[in-house]
């Protein structure tokens, strides 16, 4: 069994399944108010190298809700701010903590920790991969409109680490899924042409969004331009303008399609307010979710329940 969450490629179908399922029990569950004390005495350490709002609260949210406890540092309050190897990092963490959450900007930073950690190491994000966030994202998607083979799924906008774990999510889930972004702006070929291979259904990347979202059951969108891109916004917002998620853009697809957006969202660039605050969009409840998917995956990879 992979003892990490680097990447949801590195996970079988029935294990991804899994995490959501259970995620959607503990969702009814905490709505219940019935108490989790599955991972009472456990402690997981929240390695952060980015800002955040919902990662960090959800992730403490989750282990809260689970009975355990949660120890927070950014990058500037470790010694990795002043040089230590990330492989010492790794091994002294590890024997104080069960797992290790880290946001961060290389990808070869969380599979470094990943390959010195002796406890779990999960991805909360890279400058590659969102995948925790995308397991949050299909759950939403089961909840309104039912199972994803069934649907069409468009991702509109940039192809970055979203984009990225959109498609592996896709091929490892065996759903088919349509991209929409400029030429420029493609997600990483390299993870497009595996995932290609690796799954059953069709993974479309279109540069025309028109086409992309016709008779679309669910449109998903993200910010044009990412932390750490900041230099290049003017470039980013006039490469994107077709790709704004407006009402004549949404009237195209299905009369009941499902908007998705992992906020935060810059209102007025790739989505309009009105659509934002619409009632198809579900950005709010996909946002609750992070938190009872964190939930599944906590349990399942510190408590070693729920692992097919």
């Amino acid at each position: 069994m992979n003892n990490h969450l680097l990447a949801l490629k590195d996970l079988s179908r029935e294990r991804l399944s899994s995490l959501i399922d259970r995620a959607i029990v503990l969702k009814a569950e905490t709505a219940r108010k019935i108490h989790h004390r599955q991972l009472a005495g456990r402690r997981v350490s929240l390695l952060f190298n980015k800002p955040s709002t919902r990662t960090r609260v959800s992730f403490e949210a989750a282990m809260y809700g689970l009975g355990g406890q949660v120890i927070f540092m950014s990058s500037k309050e470790s010694q990795l701010s002043r040089g230590e190897p990330l492989k010492d990092t790794a091994r002294v963490l590890a024997r104080y903590v069960d797992a290790i959450v880290v946001r961060t900007y290389g990808q070869q930073i969380v599979e470094e920790l990943a390959r010195y950690s002796t406890v779990p190491v999960i991805n909360a994000l890279t400058d590659l991969y969102h995948p925790c966030q995308i397991l949050s994202d299909i759950m939403t998607v089961i909840e309104n409109k039912g199972a994803p083979e069934k649907l069409k799924i468009v991702w509109l906008g940039d192809g970055n680490n979203m984009a990225n774990s959109w498609i592996e999510a896709a091929s490892v889930l065996g759903f088919p899924l349509t991209l929409a972004c400029p030429a420029d702006y493609e997600p990483d070929p390299a993870i497009l042409e595996a995932s290609r291979r690796r799954g059953p259904a069709p993974i479309t990347l279109l540069h025309d969004p028109e086409e992309a979202v016709a008779d679309a059951d669910v449109i998903n969108v993200d910010v044009w331009t990412s932390m750490g891109q900041e230099e290049e916004q003017q470039k980013r917002l006039q490469a994107f303008q077709a790709f704004q998620l407006n009402r004549d853009l949404l009237a195209r697809a299905k009369k009941d399609a499902a908007v998705l957006h992992c906020l935060p969202a810059h209102r007025g660039e790739e989505i309009t307010e009105e659509v934002l605050e619409g009632p198809q969009c579900v950005a709010f409840d996909q946002a609750e979710n992070k938190m009872h998917i964190h939930m599944a995956i906590l349990e399942s990879f510190i408590g070693g329940t729920n692992t097919p």
